[in-house]
This record gives structure tokens, sequence and C-alpha cells, in this order.
């Protein structure tokens, strides 16, 4: 993900001073990494729903109450539909994943994990100047190490997170067309 600097172009009349200004009032750009949990979650619970109905389902066939062998069989897969049904209809979202951090004051990439607590920790931790090179596609941002492999690869939402991203990448990391 290519990021552009929020820093303004030092020209003759700009002081180091305004620049540094400038600097400090540009915000950091965090992007979210994650799964499409909330599909995810509408088919479970369809799935738990239909579960939960199916158990009671097994008892309405009709004739199928005489023997009593059946009769516990049918006990034992209703008390299990019931059962597998309820977890999942009580499935929830996962904790958030990791969190990537582009700071255009320092100039670097931060990756963030949260721990059980819910507290940040770093993962991995990249100026702009050690990256190989960026790609800036429509949907996502590709990073690469200086021997051309990918780094890593992460979405971008909007097209003024990719804007944001050209800025900052823009004259410290190779921009790849």
């Amino acid at each position: 993900m290519a990021m552009t600097d929020q820093i303004p172009p030092q020209g003759p009349g700009v002081s180091g001073a305004a620049a540094f200004g400038a600097a400090a009032r540009a915000a950091p750009l965090s992007l979210q990494l994650e799964a499409n949990w909330k599909l995810r979650l509408i088919l479970l619970r369809l799935l738990g729903a239909a579960m939960i109905l199916g158990s009671t389902g097994l008892w309405l066939v009709p004739g199928a109450g005489a023997d009593p062998e059946m009769n516990l069989l049918r006990m034992g897969v209703s008390v299990a539909f019931l059962l597998a049904g309820l977890v999942l209809m009580t499935v929830h979202e996962p904790g958030s994943g990791p969190e990537a951090c582009f700071d255009p004051v320092r100039r670097e990439l931060r990756l963030l994990q949260r721990d059980g607590k819910g507290r940040p920790r770093t993962v991995l931790h990249r100026s702009y100047e050690s990256l190989g090179a960026v790609r800036l596609t429509a949907a996502s941002v590709q990073l690469y190490e200086t021997d051309g492999s990918l780094l890593i690869e992460l979405p971008l939402q909007t097209a003024a997170m990719r804007s944001q991203l050209r800025d900052q990448f823009s004259g410290a990391v190779r921009i790849l067309t």
C-alpha cells in the first residue's frame, strides 16, 4: 500500500519550522485487515437454525415411533443437532485482525496485532526507505522487499486512501505502475 507524504514540498520561501508543523498535523493512515465476517456469520446462523429445526423435525416423521431402538437413535441425533445448532447460532465475530499503520511523520509502516487482553503489539516495523517498491492498485497496495519479493498486500477501501498512500510513498519508495 502506498501512502503519499503529508509534508508539503519545501520551496525557497518555506521555513523548516513550517514544514515541521505540517508534518506534526499529518495523521497516520490505519488499515484493518479483516475477512467478510458478516456474510460468514449470516451463513453460520442460517445453518444453526436449520439444524435446530432438523432436530425437532426428526420427531415429526410419521410411523417412526414404533421401534424403541430407532427412538434411541433419533434422540441422540436430535440432541446432537440441537447442540450443534445452538453453537452455530451463538457464533460471534472474532477479535480484530492485524492493523497496518502508515505514519507520514516517521515515514514508517507498522503492523499491529492485538493480544488476548486487547492491547496492540507491533509485529512488523519498517521504514519507507527499507522497502524495495510499492504497487498501488484500485483494490489493494502491495509492498515489495528490495529483492523483489512480496512483503505484504493490504486491501484499500477508498480511492482517497490510495491517494494518501501515493503521496506518502512519493520520494521515499519506488512506485510501480
